[in-house]
């Protein structure tokens, strides 16, 4: 006699998700035995024990029988812990213990502790969001992964406690009230920075390019001596970027989720991330990757800052692998077996000191470096890195004054306001360009089209780059960045003062000039 039952679960391919049919069969007169095919992988062939001591711990009598677990399709590799709580229900189910008639109703999802308790597991808003629109109506789950879950709407969601809440339930002996949160609510309750702009004492200067750099999503690098302000600085641009849309957040959500980096408690991520790696990471840690692929810094960063501090102690190979993403806005991570694409559309910022000792733009310290030192060092920024940075501005070291004025500076929130406008100007230029939203992903064509300048501004530029030794590289950028100059402005055509002022956002192209 043979005893069959069929449990939907989910799992996670890259940031999207796929309903696995758990199925489970028992066979009566064999040796007592349990087996899980469907390509089952590390935590996955683990759960055995877990589930097998979670039956017996929650009262339930264990099957003395042939235990086979089939997870469908069968052709793609199931990792993760979330299959314990739907193959638990599942043998409960073939055993007799659950009935059938609203299994085919609800996706199951959960670790399990041995004593039956159900636990968190990652990829839930992306599992949410696969079976918004499908017949599924609903998900039972942890309460832990309720709320990120409850995000989307139009779907039941169910949390249990442990098993045998999640058994009661399907058998009708208990009817939790699903999951509700307001939406609207929790978003505004997230989106509220805990930095400000006003806070960064003196600095005008670099302030007004990081503006810039946020209006027309530039990358940028900040070059300044120790304690000048640099981090301070790039924590607090994810503040003046135009607020994240609910579709931006749920796609942020959904790759934090993955990645496991999800507060339980908040539930949706609404302000823009910002990411610091530290520069011993490894290209895999950068880029994402690993046996089995996970994203890495520059998709945790994704709609966001990647801030990439003291930028020539990276290693060589792990600034390289940043061109693709800078470049498509997204990562391929190639497997023998599969392919898998994370979004990674992010600004970098990077903050690097103008020499090895850090001193050499500081008039209170002394520089013990050679130029031959400090040539070698800012050449550890390969050109093609370089030539997808648009603006590098020099962060003076704050003198006392400016340190101990009583004044605060502008806030986030007036700075965010120009700078949203500013994008609501390039997002109407480019609506006919596919891809592109801002003045940073221009290419050469479009550089020709929309970044027109009078003869005078081209003789500036000219001067620009033979006089300051600004090299041929930058042209196209300072293009680019007056235009952003110009749309702050609000003004359909580049002047030449914007021009004036981008030249000034190329300091190390002088730099190296000066070193020479």
């Amino acid at each position: 006699m043979t005893k069959f039952s069929k449990v939907q679960s989910a799992s996670v391919l890259g940031i999207n998700a796929y309903v696995v049919d758990v199925e489970c069969n028992l066979a009566t007169g064999r040796i007592p035995r349990y087996v899980t095919v469907g390509l089952p992988e590390g935590a996955v062939r683990e759960s055995k024990e877990r589930v097998l001591t979670a039956i017996r711990n929650t009262g339930y009598k264990y099957p003395g029988n042939k235990i086979v677990v089939n997870l469908a399709p069968a052709d793609v590799k199931k990792e993760g812990s979330a299959f314990d709580l739907p193959i638990a229900v599942g043998i409960l189910a073939a055993a007799g213990y659950v009935d059938q008639d609203r299994l085919s109703d609800y996706v199951i999802l959960g670790e399990l502790s041995l004593d039956g308790r159900c636990r968190k597991v990652k990829g839930i808003i992306s599992i949410a969001i696969s079976i918004k629109n499908s017949p599924i109506r609903g998900i039972i789950l942890s309460a832990e992964n309720a709320k990120e879950a409850a995000v989307v709407e139009g779907l039941e969601v169910i949390s249990v406690a442990d098993l045998k809440e999640a058994v009661d339930f399907l058998n009708g002996q208990l009817e939790p009230e699903p999951v509700q949160i307001d939406q609207k609510k929790l978003f505004h309750q997230n989106s509220i920075y805990k930095a400000d702009f006003s806070e960064v004492k003196g600095q005008e200067n670099v302030k007004r390019s990081m503006e810039v750099a946020a209006a027309g999503a530039h990358n940028a690098l900040m070059i300044g001596p120790p304690g000048s302000g640099k981090t301070m600085l790039a924590r607090r641009i994810p503040t003046i970027l135009p607020g994240l849309t609910l579709d931006e957040a749920l796609e942020t959500t959904k790759i934090h989720s993955v990645s496991g980096n999800l507060n339980s408690k908040r539930g949706i991520i609404a302000t823009r991330p910002f990411r610091s790696p530290h520069h011993t990471i490894s290209d895999a840690a950068l880029i994402g990757g690993g046996r089995i692929p996970k994203p890495g810094e520059v998709s945790l960063s994704h709609n966001g800052v990647l801030f990439l501090d003291e930028l020539p102690e990276f290693k060589k190979n792990v600034l390289e692998v940043m061109r693709q993403p800078l470049e498509d806005g997204e990562v391929t991570i190639s497997r023998a077996k599969s392919t898998l694409s994370y979004p990674a559309t992010f600004m970098l910022i990077a903050a690097m000191n103008p020499c090895p000792c850090g001193y050499a733009t500081d008039p209170n310290h002394n520089c013990s470096c050679t130029t031959s030192q400090i040539q070698r060092y800012i050449s550890k920024i390969s050109g093609p890195l370089l030539d997808r940075i648009d603006i590098h501005i020099e962060v003076p070291a704050v003198d006392f004054a400016e340190l101990s004025s009583k004044d605060s500076g502008e806030k986030s929130q007036a700075i965010r306001k120009r700078v949203e406008k500013a994008r609501q100007l390039q997002q109407k230029r480019f609506k006919k360009e596919e891809g592109i939203y801002a003045n940073a992903h221009m290419d050469n064509r479009l550089i020709k089209k929309y970044c027109e300048i009078t003869d005078s501004g081209e003789k500036l530029l000219q001067i620009a780059l033979e006089k300051l030794g600004l090299s041929a590289r930058a042209y196209n950028k300072i293009l680019k960045v007056s235009r952003t100059i110009a749309d702050l402005a609000g003004l359909e055509k580049i002047r030449n003062e914007h021009i004036s002022e981008a030249i000034q956002y190329r300091s190390l192209d002088r730099k190296l000039w000066l070193y020479e």
